[in-house]
């Protein structure tokens, strides 16, 4: 499958932000970051709730303007091109998007619709992002008859119909068990060997972001608390530590300091609802 749509500059970066600041009232969601994605790379945001992740993923996505500093995709400024932005990318958000009164074939045609993709390329193309998916053995089926599983990666074949050059996932396996999580995962990795298509992710899964990113960055109140490779960001901390204790380093000791502030009731909210997900 050649999942490569648009008409990304070829000098140009997948992601390049600078200085990035958003805010809602007197709230500094992102607080002046910095970051570029390199053609190919899988770039994760991991962060507590509240950190600026989503934000981040938003202002690229063209769903919200920065009020300053400035961001592009593939060369293209999310403000001024932001149509062109959205051809470039797939966008798979926190919330579900599937219609569960519709076939799966029907959700992914309508995503194609929603693409402007030409009349004659339609049906093909739907049925191959289903087929990547394993999901065209039951794309006559009405989604609410799907499994947890199933309708994450048919959401995966809604972002991916366009064939977008970057693949932008907010929190892609949240809620589902071991074994769906792994499903998804292959199947994006998969993807990313076969087509060279850059991916940046937001995830609370530690291990997911150690094994399938190239770089990380740990954010929270809107900053980056730090950024490199996982081996290199493990390594600083000493033989054996996981990203995990990295995560527990740069961050963890000032998500104990709110909660002892009595601060932290999202946090400990956030924490609650992952238990009862498993």
């Amino acid at each position: 499958m050649a999942v490569a749509g648009g008409r990304p500059a070829r000098t140009a970066l997948p992601v390049d932000c600078s200085e990035l600041q958003v805010s809602f009232g007197t709230v500094r969601a992102v607080d002046g970051i910095s970051f570029h994605i390199e053609p190919g790379e899988v770039f994760a945001l991991l962060g507590p709730n509240g950190a600026g992740k989503t934000t981040t993923i938003r202002v690229l996505t063209t769903l919200i303007a920065p009020d300053s500093g400035r961001a592009t995709v593939f060369g293209h400024d999310v403000r001024r091109e932001a149509m062109l932005v959205r051809h470039l990318i797939g966008y798979l958000p926190q919330q579900l998007s599937a219609d569960f009164q519709l076939t799966g074939y029907e959700n992914v045609w309508l995503f194609a619709r929603l693409f402007d993709l030409p009349r004659r390329e339609r049906e093909a193309r739907v049925r191959e992002v289903l087929a990547v998916m394993g999901l065209d053995d039951v794309r006559d089926r009405l989604v609410r008859t799907y499994s947890g599983g199933m309708i994450r990666r048919l959401e995966l074949a809604q972002a991916l119909v366009n064939r977008p050059a970057l693949l932008v996932l907010d929190e892609p396996t949240i809620g589902l068990d071991p074994l769906a999580r792994a499903d998804v995962w292959e199947r994006v990795r998969t993807l990313r060997q076969e087509t060279g298509m850059a991916v940046l992710l937001t995830t609370h899964y530690m291990e997911e972001a150690d094994v399938l990113s190239d770089r990380v960055a740990l954010m929270h109140h809107g900053r980056f608390r730090a950024e490199g490779t996982p081996a290199d960001l493990k390594s600083a901390l000493g033989p054996g530590a996981t990203l995990d204790d990295v995560f527990r380093h740069h961050v963890g000791a000032a998500i104990e300091d709110e909660e002892l502030s009595g601060g932290g009731r999202d946090v400990r909210s956030t924490r609650r609802t992952a238990q009862r997900l498993g």
